[in-house]
């Protein structure tokens, strides 16, 4: 296992309306649980061309495992080359031909302030503790990425590339991504997108088949603890949809589920058929090009849903513990 790993995460997740999320699987009081937010983008935004090796060292004492984590998978600058990463990184934070320095000028003032995502971050942390006291709880650190990286893993913690969540409107992401990706590059998603990489991380895939219905059921159990843990965001945020695409799969929600049982797509192992329906894009190519990206994990969260529905004695953990995903869709009668 590596010591960590980088995960670039343009996905968010959810579904699930208001009157189905009346069941409370937790109680009024708890521990509270606090994520410490680390902010080695203010203190990376302060290196100076003039003081640039004395700059970077400090780095290096304050932050020993996370500024070689940066270098490395941001910069692309091995942790020894220090006198290169010297003449680099100043030209990194000053450059105007990518739109570095106007980006982080942004970033500098839109996250100045972080206690809103601090506040989502305990709420939600605050619940998987209850869930799963034995997993730990991360910190999280805050960077620029030069619109390299959303989220990465170090060791057990995150951090999130705050360039990458300046609002969907940010005139330099045109550049950088797909229209359909800046839904969700937006600050109040950094925490959900957070939250959903450690759920990722710490819940196994445990079926020994890769069918679509595996793959399927896996991400949208997933999908329901994620709504759980943040039951007060509408359901399109939640899934990283705007309103009217969340809206387009509830009008065609019986559509879809008899498109994917007429072509037997449940029991289809092609990466290419399972990338369509799981993986973000502009569109699921299986089901429509009107359907947003996701549909097939967007139908795995209703059946979870209408499992647990069903099942009112079952527990988050015994749902997430469950790697039976034919006995998932068959006890849920799920019938849209």
């Amino acid at each position: 296992m590596e010591r960590y790993k980088l995960l670039i995460v343009v996905m968010a997740v959810g579904l699930m309306t208001g009157c189905t999320r009346s069941r409370s699987f937790f109680p009024r009081e708890m521990e509270p649980t606090h994520v410490d937010v680390v902010r080695f983008d203010r203190a990376l935004m302060n290196v100076n061309a003039a003081t640039a090796w004395d700059d970077i060292r400090l780095l290096y004492d304050e932050y020993p495992v996370f500024m070689s984590v940066w270098t490395e998978n941001i910069l692309g600058i091995p942790v020894a080359d220090t006198a290169y990463l010297a003449s680099t990184l100043p030209q990194f934070l000053e450059d105007t031909v990518y739109g570095f320095y106007e980006t982080n000028q942004r970033a500098r003032e839109l996250f100045a302030d972080t206690r809103d995502i601090e506040r989502d971050l305990d709420g939600a942390f605050t619940r998987i503790h209850y869930l799963y006291p034995q997993w730990p709880v991360p910190q999280l650190y805050l960077f620029i990425s030069g619109f390299n990286a959303s989220i990465l893993f170090v060791d057990d913690d995150l951090a999130a590339g705050i360039d990458m969540y300046l609002g969907s409107d940010w005139k330099y992401y045109n550049q950088v991504v797909h229209q359909y990706q800046r839904q969700t590059m937006r600050k109040e998603c950094l925490a959900m997108d957070v939250t959903s990489a450690y759920l990722f991380r710490h819940i196994d895939y445990t079926s020994s088949k890769s069918r679509l219905l595996e793959q399927m059921m896996y991400r949208g159990k997933v999908m329901y603890l994620l709504s759980r843990l943040f039951d007060k965001a509408k359901e399109w945020e939640v899934m990283g949809w705007s309103k009217e695409q969340w809206q387009w799969c509830e009008r065609n929600e019986r559509a879809i589920w008899n498109h994917i049982m007429d072509k037997r797509d449940l029991f289809r192992t092609e990466t290419m058929v399972l990338n369509s329906y799981l993986n973000d894009g502009p569109f699921t190519a299986e089901i429509s090009q009107d359907s947003p990206g996701r549909v097939g994990t967007w139908i795995g969260w209703h059946i979870a849903r209408s499992y647990m529905e069903h099942h009112p004695e079952l527990s988050l953990q015994e749902l997430m513990a469950e790697g039976d995903a034919q006995k998932i869709l068959e006890q849920s009668y799920y019938k849209p």
